[in-house]
C-alpha cells in the first residue's frame, strides 16, 4: 500500500486514535502522528519507521509486525494485551515533527500527565529527547529514566525512532525499549539484537 503526497496531505491535521487498554503497562509516547501514521490509524505506520524493528528486536512483539497499511485487529491486541499502549505528546499530524509550536508540545505534556493518570501505565516512555525538553521545560534532559515521575508513572525518555533521526538504529532503540518493558513488568522475549 502507498500514498501520493496528495493524499497524504489530505491528513494534515488529523488526529489518531490511542492504541490503550486495562492493564497497561508500558505506554510509548510519540511526538505527533506523521501524515501516514494519520492516512492509517496506526502509530509510527510510514515505511522506514523503526519503532516496530525495535519492538521485534528488544522481543516485545514475538512477530516483525508490518503497520505501513495498518495494523489488523490481531496486531493491535497482542500489543494490548502484553500490557503496550501508545498515544502522542500532540495529536495532530504533520509532515514532521519541527511543525510543533512550542506552546502546542506544553499543552501536549500538561494532557499527556492527565492522561497518564487516567491510564496508570508503569512506565511512560516519551519517545523524543528534544520534544520532551520543550514540553516539558526541562531543557537538560538527556535520554533515560528520568529523576521525575510523569503522572504516577515511571519515566523514560528514549530515542525518536522516526527514520530522520540519524542517532538511533533498530538495535539502539530495541536496547532502550527492553529496558523500559522490563521496568514496566512486560512479558518479553529473548532480545534479538
Amino acid at each position: 500500500m502507498g500514498f501520493t503526497k496528495l493524499e497524504l496531505e489530505a491528513f494534515r491535521d488529523q488526529p489518531v486514535d490511542d492504541l490503550i487498554g486495562p492493564g497497561v503497562r508500558l505506554l510509548f509516547v510519540g511526538i505527533n502522528p506523521g501524515l501516514w501514521t494519520a492516512a492509517t490509524n496506526t502509530h509510527f505506520a510510514r515505511p522506514g519507521n523503526r519503532f516496530y524493528p525495535a519492538l521485534y528486536l528488544a522481543g516485545i512483539t514475538d512477530r516483525l509486525l508490518d503497520p505501513s497499511a495498518g495494523l489488523d485487529q490481531a496486531a493491535r491486541q497482542q500489543l494490548v494485551g502484553t500490557g503496550v499502549g501508545i498515544t502522542n505528546l500532540v495529536n495532530r499530524a504533520t509532515v514532521r515533527a519541527d511543525e510543533l509550536s512550542a506552546p502546542e508540545l506544553q499543552q501536549g505534556a500538561a494532557s499527556l500527565v492527565e492522561f497518564v493518570e487516567e491510564w496508570q501505565p508503569r512506565v511512560a516512555a516519551v519517545l523524543g529527547v528534544t520534544a520532551y525538553r520543550i514540553g516539558f521545560s526541562r531543557p537538560r534532559a538527556v535520554a533515560g529514566r528520568q529523576p521525575e515521575s510523569l503522572g504516577g508513572a515511571d519515566l523514560f525518555v528514549l530515542g525518536n525512532p522516526s527514520g530522520l533521526n540519524a542517532h538511533e538504529t533498530a538495535a539502539s532503540l530495541a536496547r532502550s525499549f527492553h529496558m523500559a518493558a522490563e521496568f514496566a513488568g512486560v512479558p518479553l522475549d529473548p532480545p534479538r539484537w
